[in-house]
């Protein structure tokens, strides 16, 4: 038998309103106001939260099989479950924490990320940390850049501001020296864990807050030989790594915005392509394929750096490919032009290939546009 939905009982018309009306009377003789937001437990292992109506906080227990949970709470969250320890000489056991931008195919709402970093004239931000002292980790602030305007996967460079930590934990590589950044001082280390460049600057003593502003870190990254102006910061991120236990630390308030000046350009170039044409030539087999892709620019101005977007049919995926780095490997794909090959004349053009596989039937890539502007 299919049982009744529950519905709530009501009061007829009148008396209800009096009922509220007097409700709301003794609240407001008991100085209470209505009850805040339900904070909201999280206790998957990728499971994620909306904070502030812009953030996404996440619990991201990706080292370990232990039980993890955190709680979003109105401005930030705090961990309420942290079992299990892994060994201080290796990762850590998660990264609980808040992001603005594009994190492995998720996005905050209205982000302005991915953007050029040439292109963003200040990304002003602020954190305050809620610290605990029976476990290891670090306060991590990451910032992640890559080549390409990515919404997934993983970045070529990831900054990593460690406001704390505690324990014999150190960040990836060895140490270079130091830096003044944003008026502090750093020591700064640099190194990769195999997927992905890593420049970390490490603060001499605690800081449980501060407001500074991304760019300086980019900058200074930049500098460092890193990263590169044309290149995307993609997300803006604050949290814990932590190694052994971690229940209590909260971040208690978070905000990151972007600042988009005006987009980059050289003498006589005001802006980007207004036509483009893609010439798209494959060599298919069974089960394979390669391709040989010529993008033109057909309008007035010169595209530096170029970025061609397309999305591959379903069971398409990118193996490898030449005179472009192209990311990710199915879907909507971006590739962008080396080191050689980042500019395309007016009137001029560019190329590039890949190999793939396909399951089914291939079929053409779709949707080619150029800088946001679409193909023919």
């Amino acid at each position: 038998m299919r049982a009744t939905p529950h519905r709530p009982r009501t009061v007829p018309g009148a008396l209800g309103a009096l009922l509220l009306a007097l409700a709301a009377a003794l609240a407001s003789l008991a100085g209470t106001a209505p009850p805040a937001r339900a904070d909201t437990l999280v206790c998957e292992q990728y499971g994620t939260a909306t904070v502030q109506g812009r953030y996404v906080v996440q619990n991201n227990r990706w080292g370990t099989g232990a039980a993890q949970c955190v709680t979003a709470t109105d401005t930030g969250f705090r961990v309420t479950r942290a079992d299990g320890s892994v060994p201080t000489d290796g990762p850590p056991k998660s990264y609980p924490s808040l992001f603005n931008g594009c994190h492995y195919t998720r996005c905050s709402p209205g982000t302005a990320l991915p953007a050029r970093i040439d292109g963003i004239a200040g990304a002003p931000s602020s954190i305050a940390y809620g610290f605990v002292g029976d476990a290891v980790y670090n306060a991590s602030y990451d910032i992640w850049l890559d080549p390409a305007p990515r919404t997934d996967g993983v970045n070529r460079t990831e900054i990593m501001i460690w406001f704390h930590r505690t324990g014999p934990v150190q960040p990836i590589g060895s140490p270079v020296g130091t830096a003044t950044v944003g008026g502090r001082s750093w020591q700064v280390w640099t190194g990769g864990n195999g997927t992905n460049d890593v420049i970390s600057f490490v603060a001499p003593s605690a800081l449980a807050a501060w407001s500074f502003d991304v760019m300086d870190f980019v900058r200074e990254t930049v500098a460092r030989g890193m990263a590169r102006n044309d290149w995307y910061l993609t997300s803006v991120q604050a949290g814990f790594e932590p190694w052994q236990n971690g229940a209590g630390l909260s971040v208690n308030s978070f905000s990151s915005t972007v600042d988009l000046g005006t987009p980059p350009s050289g003498p006589g170039e005001p802006g980007p392509a207004t036509a483009c044409e893609v010439t798209f030539t494959p060599n298919v087999w069974a089960g394979g394929f390669t391709a040989n892709v010529t993008v033109a620019n057909t309008g007035p101005t010169p595209v530096d750096p170029w970025n061609l977007t397309f999305t591959l049919p379903p069971g398409h995926r990118i193996t490898q490919a030449w005179n472009a780095t192209v990311s990710p490997s199915s879907g909507t794909v971006t590739a962008a032009g080396v080191a050689h090959n980042t500019r395309i004349a007016a009137g001029g053009s560019q190329s590039f290939g890949f190999q793939g596989t396909y399951s089914g039937t291939f079929a053409p890539p779709t949707g080619f546009s150029l800088g946001g502007t679409v193909c023919t």
